[in-house]
């Protein structure tokens, strides 16, 4: 182990913004400053350096990453020192040092490894060098920070795509894919550390390999996940409609560890709008996508996003949205509000939709989607799965939480356990009854009792 500084000055506070492929990025940094002997706290106003890992995407982001900044300098001890990460310092350095010239150091979004001597810094710095993205290829350390059942795998970063309205290969750079051979070792090793559920991440999984210009690299790597005899299950987030072929769906469809749910984002199902997009699918297209899914993956629960007030987006347009919505089965959809961002081809588009009439479309496909949803869900009543018992409910732990392969983790529903007396361990496999539902989540009680030897005292008479 690599000793600290030498003074008592060696704890941390770390704050993960954005989406699971940061989160991967956090996780590294924390294990880079665990493994150099550095403490960590869950408490800001104890440590001795908070660090930030921040997302840039959209207006939105760039909003959070500046009140968490100011947040932590409002609670922070008089000496401590706030380092700021990620895509947000890679496009948007001036911004931070305007809102917060006070910063100790600044690392961009590819820099991830100098975490190090960030904090060892005894002036002010940055380190912004053209490494947009970061992957890890070698022995660099990673401590998990979700739960001890289920881990994110990112297999590549950038974007080869080039989306009308989206800037993350401004951002992130070209694709990058790590090798095979790098993922199964990740694999292996996240399984060996007890994970069950590996989620497969990426901006497009689809894209796996082709910056080496290897076809069907995905697939191929998925078949050697699955020659690992094992108990486990596989996510895949997230793919391009027109990234899933035949051979993906037909292994799928021959392995039940492959969770049968796919984050698909579609973003519009008109023609006019995914033109205008630059998108690469037809509506045509993710019809036939969806169809030939529904018929071939039994159980299959597909998430999507939708954008609505994209540039030129008419009452039409909204209307064959909404339409879609309302006629096509989907589980999960993820509703947003086209943001303009400077460096987007989208911005410099004619009619562009006032904040008022976005708000409103978004308010009512959110509503209808809502409506929907619920009407779904009454088809898992009287249901019996398989749901992984993830630990107490936030509002009582006289209830339990638990996720089918069906839910994501952060971004799904999930199902409430009312009664759990035959669970004896957390992160572990149960069948569930679902006896009714709450909105986006099910409700339902535990049947049989998990094969856990360990034991865990819950609150339950």
């Amino acid at each position: 182990m690599i000793s600290p500084i030498p003074d008592s000055k060696n704890s941390f506070h770390f704050t993960s913004l954005g989406c699971a492929r940061n989160l991967v990025d956090s996780e590294v940094m924390i294990g880079i400053l665990l493994r150099a002997g550095y403490q960590i706290t869950s408490q800001p106003e104890e440590a001795d350096f908070l660090v930030v890992n921040t997302c840039g995407f959209l207006e939105a982001s760039r909003q959070e990453g500046l009140a968490t900044i100011g947040e932590l300098f409002a609670v922070k001890k008089q000496d401590a020192k706030v380092i700021v990460a990620g895509c947000m310092v890679q496009k948007h350095s001036d911004l931070l040092k305007e809102h917060y010239p006070q910063i100790h150091y600044l690392l961009g979004s590819g820099d991830v490894e100098k975490v190090l001597d960030a904090v060892r810094s005894g002036a002010q710095g940055e380190a912004v060098t053209s490494a947009r993205s970061y992957l890890e290829w070698g022995e660099v350390p990673r401590t998990l920070s979700t739960p001890k059942h289920y881990a994110y795998l990112k297999i590549a970063e950038g974007c080869k795509k080039r989306c009308a309205f989206c800037i993350i290969p401004n951002i992130k750079g070209p694709l990058k894919s790590k090798t095979q051979e790098r993922v199964l070792k990740e694999f292996n090793a996240l399984l060996s550390q007890g994970v069950f559920e590996v989620i497969l991440i990426a901006q497009d999984l689809g894209d796996f390999g082709k910056d080496r210009k290897e076809k069907g690299a995905l697939a191929a790597l998925i078949r050697e996940m699955l020659q690992v005899k094992q108990n486990f299950w596989l996510r895949l987030l997230y793919l391009y409609p027109d990234e899933i072929d035949e051979e993906l769906i037909a292994l799928m469809k021959s392995d039940p560890r492959i969770c049968p749910y796919l984050d698909m984002p579609i973003q519009h199902i008109h023609n006019d709008m995914l033109k205008a997009m630059h998108r690469t699918t037809s509506r045509e297209q993710i019809l036939d996508i969806l169809t030939r899914l529904r018929a071939e993956v039994p159980n299959v629960v597909i998430r999507t996003s939708l954008m609505v007030g994209f540039p030129g987006e008419t009452e039409e347009h909204f209307q064959a949205l909404l339409d879609f919505v309302r006629d096509v089965p989907l589980d999960n959809v993820g509703i947003f509000q086209f943001s303009l961002e400077k460096e987007a081809y989208a911005a410099r588009l004619p009619n562009q939709i006032s904040a008022e009439v976005k708000q409103k479309r978004f308010e009512l496909l959110a509503q209808t989607q809502a409506e929907l949803t619920a009407q779904r869900n009454q088809k898992y009543i009287g249901r019996k799965m398989q749901a992984i018992v993830e630990g107490y409910h936030p509002d009582s732990e006289l209830l339990l939480r638990a996720r089918s392969q069906g839910q994501c983790p952060e971004i799904d529903g999930q199902i409430i356990i009312n009664d759990g007396r035959k669970v004896t361990a957390f992160g572990k496999l149960y069948e569930v009854e679902i006896t009714d539902i709450a909105g986006y989540d099910l409700i339902g009680r535990v049947v049989s009792q998990g094969k856990s030897s360990s034991k865990l005292k819950l609150a339950f008479a």
